[in-house]
């Protein structure tokens, strides 16, 4: 936890700050995105949230209490502005936050940033009729490989309860994965 106060304090210091601030988005930005881009599913809205959570990061840093590691907190940021926007995005075109993720992995196909396979496509298409705890949870642990400690700081859910819903989420997916 030193680390993180240390590097706080280097944020927050006008002298050191664009420094520290470079090293944050070096350090996030990657993981960052493909936490962001697997639920948004959309290489432009991805960049679009991603610079949002920074600036949201560095303008509430003053109120990072150190209650959980800093990485927690940001992809708590990420996760929120990631469903904040995917529900204003869904509003603003008349359709139900599923029948837009339905409609964003359609266009995953034409997408030049998606270079998976058709599994891959079936693999996002399972995983968009979950509901969005399921899809979350499933996410981090699956492809962002993040312990369920930390996946509870970010979700504000208990281990237990992420663990019955990355079964559950499992399951789903192992059957649409295997029917046809």
């Amino acid at each position: 936890m030193k680390e993180d106060q240390d590097f706080i304090r280097d944020l927050l210091d006008a002298k050191t700050q664009n420094t520290a601030f470079q090293q944050l988005v070096s350090d996030y930005q990657r993981p960052l995105y493909n936490l962001i881009r697997g639920i948004l599913l959309n290489h432009d809205d991805t960049d679009d949230v991603l610079q949002n959570t920074f600036i949201k990061v560095f303008s509430n840093l003053k109120n990072f209490k150190g209650e959980s590691k800093l990485f927690s907190w940001i992809y708590r940021i990420a996760t929120n502005e990631s469903i904040t926007f995917l529900q204003q995005k869904a509003k603003r075109n008349g359709l139900t936050s599923e029948a837009l993720q339905q409609k964003n992995i359609e266009n995953l196909k034409a997408d030049s940033y998606f270079d998976g396979d058709k599994i891959q496509l079936k693999l996002q298409q399972a995983i968009a009729i979950l509901p969005e705890k399921q899809q979350l949870v499933f996410r981090m642990k699956y492809f962002e490989e993040l312990k369920y400690e930390d996946i509870s700081t970010i979700l504000g859910t208990s281990v237990g309860g992420l663990k019955a819903s990355y079964h559950h989420a499992v399951k789903k997916i192992e059957d649409f994965m295997t029917a046809d």
